[in-house]
């Protein structure tokens, strides 16, 4: 896929959005709701201990095949600068980011990864990391300003050793991308099994973002020729249960030279086409999961002003409970300290301290008290008081247990989940459903959003 690459114009620069389209900067206005700081729905789920992760604001678009299979020249078009390293060599060794960026720049392994913070987990695959490498770009070409292109390493079968387990660091980084392009190279590589292998495995998981190609198309001679590396391509996939499927499609693409026309058909812009339709479903999933967050952090909310009450409940209840058995156990040592009053002490004695008439209330009110000790034999007048102190000691001990309580939120925290509930609900959901009506404004008229 060699040809020259034409120089770049600024033909997709919008004045109006200040070089800025519509879908960058609805993805740049939901990742910042994410990190803003202190507003930021991170920092707020956080707090409820939640863990968000915040949209990214392009999408990752993985090439993978056969080495010299031109998925670095397709690059190069893409972006209409030689960028990546093209030929019938293994160019691409390992892992290489291609992004775009203010000023043109290239990043080594350790650089990439600070980059790319949720690609760190590739450090994890030993030798990973001594390649990989970023290619910052300044192109605003096509699409480009909302993709992150992975160039992978060129896959050959036979004796060849890779510095790194490729099979399973492609397997991971699919995984995370959002789009994989698959390209077949006709000239004798296209049935490459360590391919068929990884693609295999990327289908088990990862079917809906595959998609295929014989690039090359114009080198594979006559439409005959094109036609039968075609079906030994699809033939070679179907044995494959998990690629045996209705509905394959496998476009035929290649670079376009002007010094070197070609009859063959060509589908290149399908996969433009194919990048941008990526891009409007991560737009719409982005905005989605900004409404489906916000939606989880006023639920959390609202479970925890719920837990709150319910514990509210719960101390009320406690509170009852240790009153009644605190009361309890200290009108036991009263009903015994009264028996002692009325057993031990003379009318006389009683008339002098209370009076007459305090005396006469007295034995009234203590009159059942002393019912109650008349019909109990004398000899087991120890007995019963030591038994009504232990149960005077069981009451308090139950009374002390039962004044256990729930933590409560204080006034001020309430507040707070108040604002946050209040903040996702009126301005984070207000923002993204006028960002979702910017979205649709671009393929449908104002009236249809009446």
């Amino acid at each position: 896929m060699s040809g020259r690459v034409k120089s770049r114009t600024a033909a997709n620069f919008d004045p109006s959005a200040g070089g800025v389209s519509c879908n960058e900067r609805i993805l740049r206005e939901c990742h910042q709701l994410y990190t803003d700081t202190g507003n930021g729905l991170i920092s707020i789920a956080e707090s409820l201990s939640i863990s968000l992760l915040p949209p990214r604001k392009k999408i990752t678009v993985m090439l993978m095949g056969n080495h010299s299979a031109g998925k670095s020249s397709f690059i190069n078009w893409y972006i209409e600068e030689h960028i990546q390293r093209t030929g019938v060599a293994i160019e691409t060794q390992g892992f290489s980011f291609v992004t775009s960026g203010r000023k043109r720049e290239s990043l080594t392994g350790n650089a990439t990864l600070h980059l790319y913070p949720h690609f760190k987990p590739l450090q994890e695959f030993k030798g990973v990391s001594e390649y990989l490498s970023t290619e910052i770009s300044t192109s605003k070409q096509k699409k480009f300003s909302l993709v992150t292109f992975v160039d992978t390493p060129g896959l050959v079968d036979g004796d060849m050793k890779y510095p790194f387990d490729v099979d399973q660091a492609i397997l991971w980084l699919g995984e995370l991308c959002d789009l994989i392009l698959v390209f077949f190279d006709p000239m004798g590589q296209a049935l490459c099994k360590r391919t068929l292998n990884i693609v295999e495995k990327l289908n088990e998981t990862q079917g809906d973002k595959l998609r295929f190609y014989l690039s090359k198309a114009d080198e594979a001679g006559g439409e005959s020729d094109r036609q039968r590396v075609m079906m030994q391509i699809v033939q070679e996939l179907c044995k494959r249960p998990g690629l045996n499927k209705c509905g394959f499609d496998m476009p035929t693409i290649y670079i376009p030279n002007p010094n070197k026309p070609s009859r063959c058909v060509n589908q290149i812009e399908e996969v433009c086409r194919t990048i941008e339709k990526t891009i409007n479903q991560t737009v719409q999933n982005t905005l989605n999961t900004v409404e489906k967050d916000c939606e989880l952090i006023a639920a959390t909310v609202e479970s925890q002003l719920n837990q709150d009450r319910e514990a509210c409940a719960f101390n009320r209840r406690a509170h009852l409970k240790g009153f009644v058995f605190g009361l309890l156990g200290f009108a036991v040592p009263l009903f015994l300290l009264a028996s002692l009053v009325l057993g031990t002490m003379s009318r006389e004695v009683l008339v002098l301290a209370l009076g007459e008439s305090g005396t006469d209330a007295l034995s009234v009110y203590l009159s059942p008290v002393a019912y109650i000790w008349s019909m109990m034999p004398k000899e087991h007048y120890m007995s019963i008081c030591l038994g009504l102190a232990g149960l005077s000691v069981i009451l308090l001990l139950l009374a002390k247990w039962s004044f256990r309580t729930q933590r409560i939120l204080s006034g001020k925290q309430k507040r707070q989940l108040l604002d946050r509930k209040a903040y996702v609900e009126e301005v984070v959901k207000q923002k993204k459903r006028k960002l979702y009506e910017d979205y649709l404004r671009q393929s449908v008229g104002d009236h249809d959003m009446d």
